[in-house]
């Protein structure tokens, strides 16, 4: 068997006005052709797992390109047009092949097309022919539509949230393929939606009510009903239409059983719709629950979460921080903030100077900076590799990084926009979370994963920017209405 494997990864937030460009691509990473085998290291995501599973059965892996962009504004045509032209190139120049595997995220927003996910597939359907199966994985926040539903092609999404199982949604892929390539299995594809967006704070799927169609899912796999119910919870902060969660279910070789399966999960969906809405603490409450509570309140800055596109540079905690008098608090608060200039301008003072840096709003320019003064306590280049569930194995790139010590806050200004889910991203820079009374985490979910263990408490902050909690912060011009909750 030969089987042909890519990747063109990127989730997309509308409400940011910056763009991805060629240049992001490059800073979370760029592999390609037999660099693919090599280049992932130890990364325990979903295109190792291919290769893994794929080894172990014999079959020749024709590498093609693999490229991420974390999460971030829409991405730029031309910067879209020059990977996925690459990707066609190259399989066209691979000869024939058997299969092709896919790994993408699902919820990529191009500049001039909201469905970037359905372009990838048609085209590359375009070059293989309408017999060749293609097996795709997808993030379970993926915005899944008709259009990706191409003959013979198998989607199938993270079974958890946090995303504990890339690598595992990996091998279920790939080990299907050699089903389908043996004839053991025939894989029909099915999809339900509901118009309904949920934040990621309340969208757990090991705890209700998420749990609770999870199980329903995973019933139907152990049955035999299914082959594989796939839920995508959709990422809420993308402007487009048909927005809303979705149940997608392969099953084998029966389509009116794939169906059914799927409605059922998207009613029950539609049902729970009420239990979706996050309790969320305002806050100036977790800056003073925090300080005045024994060991360490882990808080998520669930507005301005890069992991969900947002630019890491609203300065809303550093006010409150500020406000609360933390810098004189006796106990250390940790935050992060991107701002190229600020970190550049703390490098060249060095390390031990005092300065004062106008910080924040740097990608955003939604507001305005803070003036702090503080003493530069480390410098590094922002690369670590990850340890922590979800991205284990994978180099992070936070890029040029100064942390600085204001009183008792310690503020790590870093260059780019990066996950916030390892641990890393403070012990990196000599900030160890036990030392700490206080730590805001610019997620919605994800960190729970890595920094629960450290928790005495975990908050979700009620702050404001492109990945707030409370959808209706945000406006929305172009989804498919009515949408719930913001119609009802």
């Amino acid at each position: 068997m030969r089987i042909a494997v890519g990747s063109l990864m990127q989730e997309a937030n509308t409400f940011v006005p910056f763009r991805t460009g060629m240049e992001t691509f490059r800073a979370f990473y760029l592999h390609r052709g037999e660099a693919m085998l090599t280049d992932y290291g130890a990364a325990k995501v979903e295109v190792p797992a291919f290769f893994d599973v794929l080894r172990s059965a014999g079959a020749e892996i024709v590498p093609l390109l693999a490229a991420h962009a974390g999460s971030s504004g829409p991405v730029r045509r031309a910067a879209f047009e020059t990977l996925l032209s690459e990707m066609e190139d190259r399989l066209r120049a691979a000869g024939p092949v058997d299969g092709l595997l896919l790994a993408l995220h699902g919820s990529m927003v191009v500049e001039d097309e909201p469905d970037a996910e359905g372009e990838i597939i048609e085209r590359l359907r375009g070059v293989l022919g309408p017999t060749i199966p293609i097996g795709v994985s997808l993030d379970l926040h993926g915005h899944v539509t008709q259009r990706m539903l191409q003959p013979e092609t198998f989607l199938v999404g993270y079974r958890e949230y946090p995303h504990i199982d890339m690598y595992e949604t990996g091998e279920r892929v790939a080990k299907l393929m050699l089903d389908r390539l043996a004839g053991r299995r025939r894989p029909v594809m099915a999809l339900a939606k509901r118009h309904m967006i949920v934040s990621p704070v309340n969208a757990r799927t090991a705890e209700a009510p998420l749990s609770k169609i999870i199980a329903t899912a995973r019933a139907m796999e152990q049955s035999g009903r299914v082959l594989e119910a796939s839920l995508f919870c959709v990422q809420p902060w993308i402007d487009v239409p048909d927005l809303g969660f979705a149940a997608m279910v392969c099953a084998d070789g029966d389509i009116a059983a794939a169906q059914s399966a799927a409605e059922e999960l998207a009613a029950l969906a539609w049902d729970l719709r009420e239990a979706f809405i996050p309790d969320l603490t305002p806050l100036d409450d977790a800056v003073r629950i925090g300080l005045t509570s024994p060991g360490t309140t882990i808080v998520g800055d669930v507005g301005d979460g890069p992991s969900g596109g947002a630019g890491g540079d609203n300065t809303a905690v550093l006010r409150a921080l500020l406000a609360a008098g933390a810098d004189t608090a006796r106990r250390l608060s940790y935050l992060t903030i991107v701002d190229p200039a600020a970190a550049a301008q703390a490098t060249a003072a060095g390390i031990g100077s005092t300065i004062m840096l106008a910080v924040g709003h740097a990608l955003t320019h939604d507001g305005e900076p803070v003036s702090v003064t503080g003493k530069v306590r480390v410098l590094t280049d922002g690369i670590f590799t990850q340890h922590d569930a979800g991205a284990e194995g994978l180099e992070a790139n936070f890029g040029l990084t100064a942390v600085i010590a204001i009183g008792d806050i310690r503020l790590a200004i870093r260059t780019n926009p990066g996950f916030e889910w390892d641990t890393g991203m403070y012990t990196s820079v000599g900030l160890p979370l036990a030392h700490a009374a206080l730590v805001f985490v610019k997620s919605s979910s994800h960190f729970r994963v890595a920094y629960g263990p450290h928790a005495a408490r975990i908050l979700a902050a009620d702050t404001p920017g492109a990945t707030a909690g409370n959808m209706r912060r945000l406006q929305f011009h172009n989804v498919t209405r009515p949408l719930y909750p913001l119609d009802f």
